[in-house]
């Protein structure tokens, strides 16, 4: 009996922390800590090269499907000088703030079809560590 009552005060005592509402917490996947683990094991996907309607398309979607965490994408087509590729904001009034909108842009640039052969990248994180890579036309690495 004595058991019973214990256990009784213990539920009345915890309840009202029971029934409070969750504290608001930040959205997930909005900081370089976030998202350098996603990135760093998506090497392969961080551009693609489609060749559409005459073109080669270079995306970077899913780069700003995680810009949320990054400070700035930069390119460098071919042997071309490293251009910065803007970032939409992220939308952290959105349940998913990497969301890509339509007021966002294309995530994408278009070249001349069958020029684009190397592609170097360079991620700038919003701790400003950066990282690189180069890549073919398929999103294989290859030496710089």
């Amino acid at each position: 009996m004595f058991q019973s009552f214990r256990r009784r005060i213990a539920l009345l005592l915890t309840a009202p922390l029971l029934l409070a509402a969750p504290a608001e917490a930040d959205p997930p996947f909005t900081t370089a800590a976030e998202v350098k683990p996603i990135l760093a094991v998506t090497r392969a996907n961080w551009i693609s090269v489609r060749e559409f309607n005459g073109q080669d398309l270079v995306y970077v979607t899913h780069l700003w499907s995680w810009r949320c965490g990054l400070a700035r994408i930069r390119l460098a087509i071919n042997d071309g000088g490293y251009e910065i590729w803007p970032l939409p904001p992220c939308h952290l009034d959105q349940a998913a703030p990497n969301s890509i909108l339509e007021e966002d842009g294309s995530p994408y640039r278009a070249f001349a079809i069958g020029s684009v052969e190397k592609i170097e990248i360079e991620v700038t994180y919003d701790d400003m560590t950066v990282e690189s890579q180069v890549v073919n036309r398929l999103g294989q690495p290859i030496s710089p």
